[in-house]
């Protein structure tokens, strides 16, 4: 919500400065995001032509004499059509940034001509997007003066970050009604409206609505013989300020009352209805021209205001193209409805349209505002575009019934801690609007029809706290307990933290990638289906959920590469999308290197050829990666399988799968599929991962968390190496589970040290040697205990892979 400080202060009676203001409105819950003050205004000063010659070098250039009122004239070479001696206009020296062109001026040679500084446009001031000359201002504009100020445009913009139970503050008088009740100056009322009419309205409205709810009210009026031209100077410096567009003046006064009041007007071309107007649900398939120039397809789940032609406005969102207002209005019907603010925000949302109105409709507007409202419209109609006023045509409305609270002030201390007296809540209450009946330790509180987000004792005790000051809290430690605390966190949220720790640990840097990813990645990674597609997505290449965290990381590493960062080594843990039900989003840890970015070191340096770095990533880097995580998660790993290939978005000869027993898959790993990185546009060494976090059993519950006593044999442990000559196609991971097999109170480690193949171990074979670990327990082995092991496990490597001792 933005706003400027003087139209603040048409609302509120207050000498406290920019600064003051700012630091109450976050003290009373309204933050203040931002502050323009202007600054960049301050540079330009008000300056006159003393003469304008013709070029040497160029036609349609002109070298002109300024007097900036600071000493002798300035050189400017200008190419504006109005440039002429004696034009007053707005000059800006070498040094002023200008922020229309983006530009910070410096002293320039054009065509041979010295040029020290620029007679502006109201364009490169960002005015207006007028830039057909420069500026030429009245010939008793004050020469050195600022012309900030002499136009008005050093006004404050403030903007303030509105909560969305806060709908009354969504207009400038409800923030100075709010800053009026916490002392800081006293709320101006204005006169009611009083204008002659002539007549009645001739155009009637009816409400076909099976729910009346959805249009509790509607007023109109026709207001005859308008001229409807520019807005003044003074409304459209406003709505320029707070980022609105200046359109014509009958435009311009319902966006002026949709931030001043909070209340949303629209404006119809009467000329252009045909017949009574008829708000309800908008039929299947019906279509409407908005005034965004986009055609919308609407349904049921809508209302609209429709004339015996069609569909004329979608209600309380956005009026029809058709009958909008332009310089040629002469009749103009003026509108001012209530509207079901669940069915605005459903409809907004489902239309992927986001107005002024629809933001204050959703939250909930006064209803007791709405013919006052049209009343106040009226009034600045006549004022700006004359006419004659009809009488109003109000529908449907049957009066505010005020919600009454029952109040315990006692609730203050219990809610917040804070020792608020009586008087002074009821003085709160009383100064936001409130009406207190009763009396004693328990009152009775009417809500104003302005604060429809007030439903309870704890609302009232929020405002009582916030006019009395948050910063009277005193801060308090909790009481600490004699029982030791429990455990907090889920063990999903433990492991996630967990494989975000080792993954960081292993040189990785985290990334938050979106969700939202192309139909075309998703697709190439096992999504893509409609159940998971956007119905309003935010740019039209993030049309689907994210089935994988590969595509989003594989192309943050592309864009690193493409400026100068080719080693890259990015995870993340986040959700991905298998289907649309709470089950089918799963827990991912995923992570992937490019380039030379190993666990060893990226780069050509010596000191990574040392340890083995500097060389292209590959499926084993990934590997290591992957098993990090799940070991950090705590599961036993001496339970986990590993399977060659995966996915068919990874290589397939250089890619494993992950699994727990012979079903439950943890992850895949591996380098990418040529394909899949054509397809992505994505080049160089790349390998990944990804661990599914949700797919670890839960750990063993266990009598305490007490670790159990460390046990140590007091026996040597004893190292064998085998050779085992096995087929090619054989798996040394099914090799050294059958070693490990073979006995798993004795033999304690088994790890492969050397892959032989060639002539000498036969066609179609491999050797392939491991160093088995034996540990004995009970006492020292004999010559007979290892020779009775060996044969365990020769005999169970040749039964699970076919191979044979190497002789």
């Amino acid at each position: 919500m933005k706003f400027t400080l003087s139209w603040l202060k048409e609302h509120l009676e207050t000498d406290a400065t920019l600064d003051e203001i700012c630091t109450r409105l976050t003290e009373i819950g309204l933050e203040v995001e931002e502050v323009d003050d202007k600054a960049a205004f301050k540079p330009f000063v008000i300056a006159r032509v003393v003469s304008a010659e013709k070029h040497p070098q160029a036609d349609r250039l002109k070298v002109l004499m300024v007097d900036t009122g600071s000493g002798a004239p300035v050189q400017v070479v200008c190419g504006a059509p109005n440039a002429r001696a004696g034009l007053v206009g707005a000059f800006a020296a070498p040094g002023t940034y200008v922020p229309g062109i983006d530009v910070t001026l410096a002293v320039g040679n054009i065509r041979g001509v010295e040029s020290r500084g620029m007679m502006c446009s109201e364009k490169e001031m960002q005015i207006s997007d007028n830039h057909d000359g420069i500026i030429d201002l009245p010939d008793d504009a004050p020469v050195g003066q600022s012309y900030a100020a002499y136009a008005h445009l050093d006004d404050p913009v403030i903007e303030i970050n509105l909560t969305p139970n806060r709908p009354d503050c969504t207009s400038i008088h409800g923030i100075a009604r709010d800053l009026a009740a916490s002392g800081l100056g006293t709320l101006k009322t204005r006169a009611a409206p009083s204008f002659a009419v002539e007549g009645e309205t001739p155009v009637k409205l009816t409400l076909d609505l099976d729910d009346p709810k959805l249009c509790p009210g509607f007023a109109l009026r026709l207001v005859r013989g308008v001229r409807n031209g520019p807005s003044p100077r003074w409304m459209q410096q406003r709505l320029t300020a707070i980022g609105l567009r200046p359109i014509n003046a009958l435009v311009d006064i319902t966006n002026y009352m949709t931030f001043d009041q909070g209340r949303p007007m629209h404006v119809f071309d009467a000329a252009k209805v045909t017949g009574n107007l008829t708000v309800r649900r908008a039929r299947e398939g019906e279509t409407v021209l908005a005034l965004d120039q986009r055609e919308y397809r609407l349904g049921p789940n809508n209302v609209v205001i429709s004339d015996e032609d069609g569909i004329e406005s979608i209600g309380g969102i956005m009026g029809g193209e058709h009958s909008g207002c332009d310089e040629n209005t002469v009749d103009v019907l003026i509108e001012s409805a209530l509207w079901d603010p669940m069915n605005i925000a459903k409809s907004g949302r489902s239309l992927g349209i986001i107005t002024d109105a629809r933001y204050r409709f959703e939250r909930g507007v006064d209803p007791e505002y709405m013919v006052p409202g049209l009343e106040r419209t009226t009034e600045l109609v006549l004022d700006l575009c004359g006419g004659t006023p009809a009488r109003a045509e109000v529908v449907g409305y049957k009066g505010y019934e005020p919600k009454v609270v029952d109040f315990p002030y006692s609730e203050v201390r219990r809610l917040t801690g804070l020792e608020v007296s009586t008087e002074e809540s009821n003085a709160i209450l009383a100064r936001l609007g409130f009406t207190v009946s009763g009396s004693g330790e328990r009152v009775s509180v009417s809500v104003p029809s302005w604060r429809p987000d007030v439903e309870g004792k704890a609302d009232l005790v929020e405002e009582v706290m916030r006019i009395h000051g948050v910063d009277n809290i005193k801060p308090a430690p909790l009481e600490s307990h004699a029982a030791v605390n429990g455990r907090i966190l889920t063990t999903l949220q433990i492991r996630t933290r967990a494989a975000k720790r080792a993954l960081a640990s292993r040189g990785m840097l985290e990334a938050v990638t979106w969700s939202f990813i192309p139909e075309d990645q998703a697709k190439l990674f096992g999504g893509g289906s409609p159940a998971l597609k956007l119905a309003n997505p935010i740019a039209a290449e993030m049309s689907d959920m994210r089935p994988s965290l590969l595509p989003g990381l594989l192309t943050a590493a592309q864009r690193n590469a493409d400026k100068g960062y080719g080693d890259v080594a990015i995870f993340e843990v986040s959700g991905t999308y298998e289907n649309d039900r709470p089950d089918g989003q799963r827990r991912v840890a995923g992570g992937i290197r490019r380039g030379t970015a190993s666990l060893a070191g990226g780069g050509r340096m010596w000191s990574n050829a040392v340890k083995g770095g500097g060389k292209p990533v590959d499926v084993f880097d990934a590997k290591a990666d992957a098993l990090a995580v799940i070991e950090a998660c705590g599961l036993p790993m001496g339970n986990i399988q590993i399977e060659q290939g995966g996915p068919e978005w990874y290589h397939p000869g250089r890619s494993g799968t992950i699994k727990m027993g012979p079903k439950v898959v943890l992850g895949y790993f591996g380098e990418f599929h040529p394909l899949t990185l054509e397809a992505l546009d994505v080049s160089g060494a790349l390998c990944g991962f990804e661990v599914y976090l949700d797919a670890m059993a839960e750990p063993k519950k266990k009598a305490t968390r007490t670790k159990p006593a460390l046990e140590l044999s007091p026996f040597q442990a004893v190292k064998r190496d085998f050779a085992f000559v096995v087929d090619k196609t054989v798996e040394s991971g099914a090799i050294i589970k059958a070693a490990t097999g073979a006995d798993r109170k004795l033999v304690t480690g088994v790890n492969v040290f050397d892959i032989f193949e060639g002539a000498s171990v036969g066609e179609g074979k491999k050797s392939v040697a491991i160093e088995v670990q034996i540990q004995p327990v009970e006492r020292t082995l004999t010559d007979e205990d290892f020779e009775a092991l060996t044969q365990k496990i020769v005999a169970s490597v040749a039964k699970f892979t076919g191979g044979v001792l190497r002789s």
